[in-house]
């Protein structure tokens, strides 16, 4: 498998753009092709810009508590477009007021993100995971 490419961005309204760069940096030193479409993103311009890129994965950052009403419908917009099997990631502060991790992690997951991330979350955690999440989708495929 070649290098993978990542889209990485902030959805919605938010500005918070500190932790997104931070995150891209070190998955483009980890080897991956990162696309950093930075703050203030519509869901769309996710997707328009991982069928462009032909991304292998999206990682979307919400920090100002909106996540939940920005990322509604994100998965079934990815499938219209073509991309029903592209890994998504979220994460960060995604939803207003204190709620328990594990109901905001299965509400996201329903949503159909194959992961959720707590606000906190180190990169190196993230780049663990995708490069599991990577590896297991390629053994399903061979094995398919």
């Amino acid at each position: 498998m070649g290098q993978r490419t990542l889209v990485t961005g902030v959805i919605g309204s938010d500005t918070h753009i500190v932790g997104n760069r931070i995150l891209s940096m070190a998955l483009e030193k980890a080897g991956y092709k990162v696309v950093a479409l930075g703050a203030l993103t519509p869901a769309e311009d996710f997707i328009k810009a991982a069928v462009e890129t032909n991304a292998d994965a999206i990682l979307v950052s919400s920090l100002y508590g909106q996540g939940e009403l920005d990322c509604r419908g994100f998965r079934d917009k990815c499938i219209e477009a073509g991309l029903e099997n592209i890994l998504l990631y979220v994460g960060g502060n995604l939803v207003v007021g204190k709620q328990q991790w594990e109901d905001v992690e299965k509400r996201f997951l329903a949503m159909g993100f194959d992961r959720a991330f707590p606000p906190g979350t180190r990169t190196d955690q993230v780049i663990e995971t995708l490069a599991r999440d990577f590896e297991a989708r390629d053994r399903q495929k061979r094995e398919a």
